[in-house]
């Protein structure tokens, strides 16, 4: 049995480098508002 998972906030709170840290994936994150 599977699940799936997400990661939700605001903007520019750091999703994408939590995501990449977690994954290794590489998901593009930019440093600008």
């Amino acid at each position: 049995m599977g699940f799936r998972c997400g990661i939700v906030g605001l903007p520019n709170v750091g999703k994408s480098t939590l995501f990449n840290a977690l994954t290794h994936a590489g998901a593009q994150a930019e440093n600008y508002p």
